[in-house]
């Protein structure tokens, strides 16, 4: 452990900041490609969903830890900023699959 944080601490920050950038990231890449239309940045929802709850679960371990650890101190802010991260990458993925979903609804509504 480095500085009382654990690599449960760091990995949950990890994750979160790649939750967090996954669905931006994948609606970018969709302006450079002629093959692939914004709706297809929808493939990326369930990336970052995953890695939402990934950081979410790493953040709890290393709470955890942390609780059991002989050299206890304050919190960790490592850990909490991963679970924010995690939280804020499951909302990006919740409100893009609804996004979707409208999208989706419209086109069919607009077919009939």
């Amino acid at each position: 452990m480095r500085g009382g944080e654990n690599g449960a601490a760091w990995g949950s920050l990890a994750a979160g900041l790649a939750s967090v950038a996954t669905l931006p990231a994948a609606i970018y890449a969709t302006r450079f490609s002629d093959a692939y239309d914004l709706v297809h940045a929808g493939f990326a929802i369930p990336v970052a969903a995953a890695l939402g709850v990934f950081s979410l679960t790493l953040a709890r371990r290393a709470r955890r830890l942390r609780a059991v650890s002989l050299a206890r101190g304050g919190r960790s802010g490592t850990a909490t900023l991963g679970r924010v991260l995690g939280i804020v990458g499951l909302c990006m993925a919740a409100a893009a699959l609804v996004a979707l979903g409208v999208y989706g609804l419209l086109e069919y509504a607009g077919t009939r």
